[in-house]
């Protein structure tokens, strides 16, 4: 039997809140007819059956509707996040509200549980286990990718199988990318399937106008804040160490971003501004060193930096050296046969100049990094770089430098961490608890109101729970053409930190101060219990970009 913790069972107790218009039988206000974000063209021509439908709002019915029972399948795709397990709360009390006699099925471990038949039906003693907890183990995620006709039949077996009448596919851009490939083949075969979306990410990258945030994540940024306070509570004890801290998102900056407004490090390094600048590795480095020297002066020999695990992607000279490097190491017959001691060199001699000098300036254990960890693809796993050490070394280097040119520098010693897999799993927040929530709750509503190719929506979160404005928005509006594997495919667009956006022109107004002031905040442990102004807030990004 499985233990839970006295937070647990007190969080067992919590009823998320909802919007007001999901507490009565709902309808439809339909919006503005909508188009894809790009490639409109294109879009259209691979969705035929599902391009350019309305925004929806649900609205309170005058009368309730008897409707009959449905059986719904549910999937958790892609990395965890918190509040999964409260999608599906979310999800199961909205179709027994419909209809007590409707069913929920679980496909195990992602979406291979559809292709392979593995699923287990989702009943209420199974789902009050779960509820208002984090992680995803309540059916296991996955990263099998709905592709081809041939996983789409599978599919469709086990659910015509079930009668299931929709399918919840819970994940980020690319599990949604997904769901609109499937909603698309079955309104195309007229197979009486519907697929809804809901959106997942701890990175934050996935929203737009129609989608405030991603679910998850809130818990992750409060815990990652949690930790480097502590960090920082540590550092400004100690007084003897630079702490770089690498954090979540890879294709974006968000989490550092909020980090950032959570804590007031000495320094955040946002990857989308780096690039925007056309920053150089050796700027990076000489921005990070020039406010370790500064305050030195002052005799504060410590801070803290943040970093962004992608931020190599995102610095242009290097995304051009680790192109040629995929390029060179493919093609390159002999490289395998060349001795270890020798292969820096080699490599050296087969660049060209500028990325010879570049991947020459590099530390030995980031360049073998480089040139000996592949993926499956045969490309640089540039997320196994440890980025903060690389800065930390480099700073360290070129403080030496300006040390022996009679620069005073202080003492410089470093400290690294990497927070990822910490925050993803977390036990959500009240916010994320609320969000996911209604998110499955008004994904139980679009089902009912025949639906699909859309992805539930929950906005105006920043406003008390009861003015939530709840909906659905067209999955195929968020959509553009990127080549991903050497052909152009259909994928939602990444969100990147805009630097004309509200969050990060208050980091910037900011950020000055706290490179040469020790401004820490310690934002201390998630709180569950309270005054709504500690336990309800919403991320410093929303309610920036809400201008609250």
């Amino acid at each position: 039997m499985t233990k839970i913790s006295a937070l647990q069972k007190a969080r067992a107790a919590y009823q998320p809140k909802l919007p007001k218009a999901l507490l009565s039988a709902v309808k439809i206000e339909e919006g503005a007819l909508t188009e894809s974000v790009a490639d409109q063209k294109e879009i259209k021509e691979l969705f035929p059956n599902t391009y350019g439908m309305p925004i929806l709002k649900f609205v309170k019915a005058d009368e309730a509707v008897e409707l009959p029972a449905m059986n719904v399948g549910v999937i958790l795709s892609g990395g965890q996040a918190p509040g999964g397990h409260n999608v599906i709360s979310g999800l199961f009390d909205g179709i027994k509200k419909i209809n007590q006699d409707s069913r929920l099925f679980g496909f195990i471990l992602g979406p291979g549980g559809l292709v392979d038949h593995n699923y287990i039906e989702l009943d209420s003693k199974i789902i009050d286990e779960y509820r208002n907890t984090g992680g995803f183990d309540i059916i296991g995620s996955g990263r099998t990718k709905l592709e081809t006709p041939e996983q789409f039949q599978k599919g469709l077996e086990i659910l015509k199988e079930l009668n299931i009448k929709a399918l919840v596919i819970i994940g980020g851009d690319d599990s949604n990318t997904n769901a609109c490939v499937l909603a698309e083949y079955y309104a195309a075969q007229k197979a009486g399937i519907q697929v809804i979306g809901c959106p997942k990410t701890i990175d934050g990258d996935l929203k737009n106008e129609m989608i405030e945030t991603s679910f998850g994540f809130d818990t992750a940024c409060k815990v990652y804040s949690e930790v480097i306070g502590n960090i920082q509570r540590d550092c400004n004890s100690a007084r003897k160490y630079w702490h770089f801290i690498k954090l979540m998102g890879r294709s974006a900056s968000h989490i550092g971003l909020e980090c950032a407004l959570q804590t007031q490090p000495n320094v955040a390094i946002i990857s989308e501004e780096v690039e925007a600048k056309n920053m150089s590795l050796d700027d990076v480095i000489t921005y990070v060193a020039q406010i370790v020297a500064d305050r030195a002066a002052e005799g504060n020999n410590f801070g803290t930096v943040l970093i962004p695990e992608g931020l190599i992607e995102f610095i242009p000279a290097m995304k051009s050296l680790i192109t040629e490097l995929n390029d060179f190491l493919a093609a390159d017959k002999d490289f395998a046969i060349i001795k270890k001691s020798h292969q820096r060199e080699y490599i050296i001699s087969k660049l060209s100049e500028e990325n010879a000098a570049i991947y020459a300036s590099l530390p030995e254990g980031v360049a073998r990094q480089l040139t000996l960890d592949r993926d499956p693809h045969g490309n640089v796993q540039v997320s196994l770089i440890e980025t903060e050490k690389l800065l930390s070394e480099m700073v360290g280097t070129k403080l030496a430098a300006w040390a022996k040119e009679g620069k005073f520098v202080g003492k410089f010693a470093a400290q690294h961490h990497f927070f990822g897999y910490e925050g993803r799993c977390a036990a959500p927040s009240n916010y994320d608890a609320d969000y996911c929530y209604a998110l499955g709750y008004t994904a139980s509503d679009l089902i009912a109101n025949g639906k699909t190719g859309y992805m539930s929506s929950v906005r105006n979160t920043t406003a008390p729970a009861a003015e939530w404005v709840a909906g659905g928005v067209p999955i195929t509006m968020m959509m553009n053409m990127e080549r991903r594997n050497g052909e152009m495919k259909p994928v939602i667009q990444k969100a990147l930190v805009r630097l004309d956006g509200a969050p990060f022109k208050a980091f910037a107004a900011q950020r000055d101060v706290w490179a040469k002031e020790t401004a820490y905040v310690y934002p201390g442990p998630i709180q569950y219990f309270g005054p709504t102004e500690v336990c309800d807030q919403p991320t410093k990004t929303l309610a920036l970009e809400q201008g609250k």
